[in-house]
Protein backbone atom coordinates (compact mmCIF):
# COMPACT_ATOMS: atom_id res chain seq x y z
CA UNK A 1 0.00 0.00 0.00
CA UNK A 2 1.42 3.20 -0.87
CA UNK A 3 1.66 6.66 1.00
CA UNK A 4 -2.11 8.27 -0.28
CA UNK A 5 -3.48 4.60 0.45
CA UNK A 6 -2.40 4.71 3.78
CA UNK A 7 -3.52 7.77 4.73
CA UNK A 8 -7.09 7.46 2.95
CA UNK A 9 -7.23 4.18 5.23
CA UNK A 10 -6.15 6.43 7.92
CA UNK A 11 -8.53 8.60 7.44
CA UNK A 12 -11.37 5.90 6.82
CA UNK A 13 -10.44 4.06 10.25
CA UNK A 14 -10.81 7.15 12.50
CA UNK A 15 -13.96 8.38 10.59
CA UNK A 16 -15.68 4.98 11.60
CA UNK A 17 -14.24 5.21 15.04
CA UNK A 18 -15.96 8.74 15.53
CA UNK A 19 -18.93 7.25 14.09
CA UNK A 20 -19.16 4.77 16.36
CA UNK A 21 -18.27 6.54 19.70
CA UNK A 22 -20.83 9.27 19.31
CA UNK A 23 -23.50 6.80 18.42
CA UNK A 24 -22.55 4.88 21.70
CA UNK A 25 -22.84 8.29 23.64
CA UNK A 26 -26.29 8.45 21.94
CA UNK A 27 -27.21 5.04 23.19
CA UNK A 28 -25.69 5.87 26.58
CA UNK A 29 -27.93 9.27 26.84
CA UNK A 30 -30.97 7.53 25.35
CA UNK A 31 -30.58 4.70 27.93
CA UNK A 32 -29.54 7.18 31.06
CA UNK A 33 -32.96 9.36 30.51
CA UNK A 34 -35.32 6.43 30.22
CA UNK A 35 -33.91 5.32 33.70
CA UNK A 36 -33.98 8.67 35.11
CA UNK A 37 -36.47 11.09 33.58
CA UNK A 38 -38.37 10.79 30.49
CA UNK A 39 -37.20 13.01 27.45
CA UNK A 40 -39.12 16.05 26.46
CA UNK A 41 -40.45 14.08 23.37
CA UNK A 42 -42.26 11.60 25.28
CA UNK A 43 -43.37 13.51 27.78
CA UNK A 44 -44.79 15.97 25.99
CA UNK A 45 -46.86 13.08 23.88
CA UNK A 46 -47.23 11.38 27.33
CA UNK A 47 -46.48 7.98 26.56
CA UNK A 48 -43.44 6.06 28.38
CA UNK A 49 -39.25 7.08 27.35
CA UNK A 50 -38.04 3.29 26.70
CA UNK A 51 -34.39 2.27 26.26
CA UNK A 52 -33.66 3.29 22.80
CA UNK A 53 -35.93 6.03 22.16
CA UNK A 54 -35.15 8.05 19.21
CA UNK A 55 -36.37 11.22 20.67
CA UNK A 56 -34.13 11.17 23.94
CA UNK A 57 -30.33 12.07 22.76
CA UNK A 58 -31.75 15.27 20.84
CA UNK A 59 -34.53 16.60 23.68
CA UNK A 60 -33.49 16.45 26.96
CA UNK A 61 -35.87 17.03 29.37
CA UNK A 62 -35.24 20.10 30.40
CA UNK A 63 -35.51 22.04 27.07
CA UNK A 64 -39.12 21.09 26.69
CA UNK A 65 -39.81 24.30 24.62
CA UNK A 66 -37.60 22.91 21.62
CA UNK A 67 -39.33 19.67 21.23
CA UNK A 68 -43.08 21.63 21.55
CA UNK A 69 -42.11 23.54 19.04
CA UNK A 70 -40.73 21.09 16.47
CA UNK A 71 -44.36 18.96 17.44
CA UNK A 72 -45.62 22.06 16.31
CA UNK A 73 -44.78 22.89 13.13
CA UNK A 74 -43.61 19.67 11.48
CA UNK A 75 -45.27 16.97 13.61
CA UNK A 76 -44.14 13.98 16.00
CA UNK A 77 -45.03 11.68 13.32
CA UNK A 78 -43.22 13.25 10.54
CA UNK A 79 -39.65 13.92 12.68
CA UNK A 80 -39.51 9.98 13.51
CA UNK A 81 -40.22 9.20 10.21
CA UNK A 82 -37.61 11.74 9.11
CA UNK A 83 -35.22 10.75 11.88
CA UNK A 84 -35.63 7.04 11.33
CA UNK A 85 -34.42 7.57 7.16
CA UNK A 86 -31.33 9.18 8.31
CA UNK A 87 -28.02 7.15 9.33
CA UNK A 88 -27.64 8.05 13.22
CA UNK A 89 -24.28 9.73 13.34
CA UNK A 90 -26.88 12.76 11.23
CA UNK A 91 -29.87 12.82 13.32
CA UNK A 92 -28.50 15.55 15.26
CA UNK A 93 -27.31 17.84 12.36
CA UNK A 94 -31.58 16.66 11.15
CA UNK A 95 -32.87 18.00 14.87
CA UNK A 96 -31.00 20.92 14.69
CA UNK A 97 -31.82 22.29 11.57
CA UNK A 98 -35.65 20.89 12.18
CA UNK A 99 -35.74 22.97 15.77
CA UNK A 100 -33.89 26.19 13.86
CA UNK A 101 -36.59 26.40 11.13
CA UNK A 102 -39.67 25.33 13.50
CA UNK A 103 -38.19 28.43 15.82
CA UNK A 104 -37.99 30.79 13.11
CA UNK A 105 -41.33 29.62 11.82
CA UNK A 106 -43.02 30.29 15.16
CA UNK A 107 -41.30 34.00 15.34
CA UNK A 108 -42.26 34.65 11.31
CA UNK A 109 -45.25 32.64 10.16
CA UNK A 110 -45.19 34.42 6.71
CA UNK A 111 -41.51 34.29 5.99
CA UNK A 112 -39.99 32.18 8.41
CA UNK A 113 -36.47 31.10 7.50
CA UNK A 114 -36.52 32.60 4.34
CA UNK A 115 -37.01 36.04 6.15
CA UNK A 116 -34.13 35.67 7.82
CA UNK A 117 -32.21 34.83 4.61
CA UNK A 118 -33.73 37.52 2.72
CA UNK A 119 -32.69 39.67 5.35
CA UNK A 120 -29.10 38.74 5.57
CA UNK A 121 -28.52 38.60 1.49
CA UNK A 122 -29.50 42.21 1.65
CA UNK A 123 -27.00 42.88 3.68
CA UNK A 124 -24.52 41.17 2.52
CA UNK A 125 -25.42 43.07 -0.96
CA UNK A 126 -25.47 46.27 0.94
CA UNK A 127 -22.11 45.22 2.55
CA UNK A 128 -20.64 44.17 -0.86
CA UNK A 129 -21.62 47.85 -2.13
CA UNK A 130 -19.65 49.40 0.35
CA UNK A 131 -16.48 47.88 -0.22
CA UNK A 132 -17.02 48.24 -4.09
CA UNK A 133 -17.31 52.08 -3.51
CA UNK A 134 -14.58 52.17 -0.92
CA UNK A 135 -12.17 50.00 -3.87
CA UNK A 136 -13.36 52.58 -6.39
CA UNK A 137 -11.94 55.55 -3.98
CA UNK A 138 -8.77 53.93 -3.16
CA UNK A 139 -8.55 53.37 -7.40
CA UNK A 140 -8.96 56.92 -7.08
CA UNK A 141 -7.11 58.76 -5.09
CA UNK A 142 -4.43 56.35 -5.68
CA UNK A 143 -3.80 57.88 -9.40
CA UNK A 144 -4.49 61.75 -8.57
CA UNK A 145 -1.31 60.76 -6.11
CA UNK A 146 0.29 59.10 -9.05
CA UNK A 147 -0.70 62.31 -11.59
CA UNK A 148 0.75 64.78 -8.79
CA UNK A 149 4.32 63.36 -8.56
CA UNK A 150 5.16 64.21 -11.91
CA UNK A 151 4.61 67.39 -11.54
CA UNK A 152 6.31 67.80 -8.86
CA UNK A 153 9.53 66.29 -10.10
CA UNK A 154 9.00 68.74 -13.42
CA UNK A 155 9.28 71.70 -11.24
CA UNK A 156 12.57 73.74 -11.93
CA UNK A 157 14.46 75.29 -8.91
CA UNK A 158 14.61 78.55 -8.10
CA UNK A 159 18.08 80.38 -8.88
CA UNK A 160 19.35 83.40 -6.77
CA UNK A 161 19.66 85.15 -10.14
CA UNK A 162 16.07 84.73 -10.53
CA UNK A 163 14.84 85.61 -6.68
CA UNK A 164 17.08 89.02 -7.19
CA UNK A 165 15.00 89.70 -10.30
CA UNK A 166 12.14 89.14 -8.60
CA UNK A 167 12.57 91.19 -5.56
CA UNK A 168 13.45 93.99 -8.14
CA UNK A 169 10.20 93.73 -10.40
CA UNK A 170 8.51 93.89 -7.22
CA UNK A 171 7.27 97.98 -6.35
CA UNK A 172 5.70 98.89 -3.35
CA UNK A 173 2.75 100.97 -4.75
CA UNK A 174 0.12 102.89 -2.15
CA UNK A 175 -0.62 100.24 0.79
CA UNK A 176 0.26 97.28 -1.10
CA UNK A 177 2.57 95.83 -3.43
CA UNK A 178 2.67 95.28 -6.70
CA UNK A 179 4.06 92.67 -9.38
CA UNK A 180 5.38 94.45 -12.51
CA UNK A 181 4.92 93.03 -15.28
CA UNK A 182 8.37 91.66 -17.18
CA UNK A 183 8.25 93.74 -20.48
CA UNK A 184 7.67 96.48 -18.63
CA UNK A 185 10.26 95.95 -16.06
CA UNK A 186 12.75 95.03 -19.29
CA UNK A 187 12.46 98.14 -20.73
CA UNK A 188 12.76 99.75 -17.14
CA UNK A 189 16.45 98.22 -16.68
CA UNK A 190 17.08 99.02 -20.32
CA UNK A 191 16.12 102.69 -19.78
CA UNK A 192 17.77 103.04 -16.54
CA UNK A 193 20.84 101.28 -18.28
CA UNK A 194 21.23 103.76 -21.56
CA UNK A 195 20.88 106.61 -19.14
CA UNK A 196 23.29 105.77 -17.19
CA UNK A 197 25.67 105.33 -20.16
CA UNK A 198 24.17 108.38 -21.92
CA UNK A 199 25.55 110.64 -18.51
CA UNK A 200 28.67 109.17 -18.33
CA UNK A 201 29.76 109.74 -22.39
CA UNK A 202 28.92 113.26 -21.38
CA UNK A 203 30.68 113.33 -18.60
Amino acid sequence: MDKQGKIKHFETTSKIKKEKTKQEQVNKMASSSSYNYPCAACKFLRRKCIPGCVFAPYFPPEDPQKFMNVHKIFGASNVTKLMNDVLPHQREDVVSSLAYEAEARIRDPVNGCVGIISYLQRQLDRLQKDLDATKADLIQYSSKGMAVLPCMSSTQPVTPQQRVTDHFATRRIGGGYYQLRPSYYGNRMWNLQNHSNFHGSND
